[in-house]
């Protein structure tokens, strides 16, 4: 038994070792072979577990031989877990049939949550042509952020006017994903910064984060509409001399602690976890050197000052058209795994263009200079404090 759990943890790696498709073929093979031949379903699930994951991003593998009989044995058992993982490979395998089972548990409203994203998240990962078609209808449901984000899969003409269409009415967290969703590639860009030009949609909408992967999109016409995305490296000596100033002159014990946190979360949130909340983008904050007003100005104003390797942004254009924006946090011969603000994203290696590997980092520059200074103050408020406040 420990041999076989064994061996199922490893499974991850020999899948995605590098092989010519004879080979690759044969272990999935001798795989499935081996999953046929065990009883335990707990040691079955973690076979398949990592049969999915050596898998993951890839798009019709060619079946292993005696796969459709391993299916079919799982169906009899009507194991939930099991049949979850099948399907997941049955698509990975270019099976229609479980193509069209995801997209009903999608469309069914009356299926669980988790099943319904683990259907659109499977459908996404095959890039399914019915997809982008069925996501309006489902903007109205529980995981509203995760259908906002798949148009970012498609190039799909419809989506800007879609989305924006129904912008005015989400809350916070929608708007910030749809404006996230437009930057992943041009044309959707080009529509955001149209309705941006039309009032539609504020600057102060728009994260620095994402507006500078607008700008290098769009360039001058993206500063048109939104102003100056500014860099501050050359100058950060002087604007840490200022600001360091304006605070030690200021009384920070008057500052609101609960302003500043909605501050923190509009601004930093996205990729700082600070009492358990926010993206793991960057560090955590939680118990970091943030009371510290050198520290604090150093690293926000100055954060591609001197950028550890893993925080290193990373750009990848896939050969349709869509960007990637993240840290790697995995990668094998078949894929890329990002993480990017909100989601997490496996990438193909056969689908990438282009990959630019940038020495600055995740975290924009100059976050503090769309803050007016007593927003400064309650941030740093914030930042001091010991324990979580209410937001106001």
């Amino acid at each position: 038994m420990f041999r076989l759990l064994f061996l199922s943890f490893l499974l991850p790696f020999v899948i995605s070792t590098p092989a010519w498709a004879d080979e690759e073929s044969d272990r999935l093979n001798s795989l499935v072979s081996a999953v046929l031949s065990i009883d335990n379903e707990t040691v079955q699930i973690n076979f398949l577990q990592g049969m999915a994951s050596g898998l993951s991003g890839r798009r019709n593998v060619k079946p292993p031989k005696d796969w459709a009989i391993l299916k079919a044995k799982f169906q009899k058992k009507n194991n939930q877990d099991v049949l979850k993982l099948v399907n997941q490979l049955s698509q990975i395998f270019g099976d229609e049939g479980a193509s069209r089972n995801a997209m009903k548990v999608l469309r069914n409203e009356k299926a669980e949550l988790d099943s319904r994203r683990d259907a659109l998240k499977s459908l996404l990962a095959q890039k399914h042509v019915d997809v982008p078609a069925v996501l309006e209808g489902l903007l109205d449901s529980p995981f509203r952020l995760d259908v906002i984000r798949a148009y970012a899969t498609y190039d799909y003409p419809d989506a800007p006017g879609i989305l924006l269409g129904r912008y005015g009415e989400f809350d916070t967290s929608a708007k910030r994903t749809v404006i996230e969703t437009l930057a992943s590639r041009k044309s959707y860009a080009r529509a955001l910064a149209k309705v941006m030009g039309e009032g539609k949609v504020a600057k102060e909408e728009i994260p620095a984060y994402v507006a500078r992967n607008l700008y290098s999109m769009l360039g001058k016409s993206f500063e048109k509409v939104y102003g100056k995305v500014e860099q501050v490296s050359a100058d950060k000596d002087k604007l840490i001399a200022k600001y360091k100033s304006m605070v030690l002159s200021s009384d920070v014990s008057k500052a609101d602690a609960s302003n500043g946190r909605a501050i923190y979360k509009r601004t930093c949130g996205a990729c700082h976890v600070m009492y358990g909340e926010g993206g793991k983008i960057g560090p955590e904050l939680t118990g970091s050197n943030r009371s510290d007003l050198d520290y604090f100005l150093l690293n926000v104003l100055a954060p591609s000052y001197d950028v550890p390797e893993g925080y290193r942004m990373v750009i990848i254009t896939s050969k349709d058209g869509q960007v990637s924006v993240g840290n790697v946090i995995g990668e094998d011969a078949n894929k890329v795994v990002l993480n990017m603000v909100g989601q997490q994203s496996v990438i193909a290696k056969t689908d990438v263009k282009t990959r630019v590997t940038s020495k600055i980092s995740m975290m924009p520059e100059g976050l503090l200079l769309a803050l007016k200074d007593h927003e400064v103050l309650d941030l740093i408020k914030y930042l001091r404090t010991e324990k979580q406040v209410p937001l106001p």
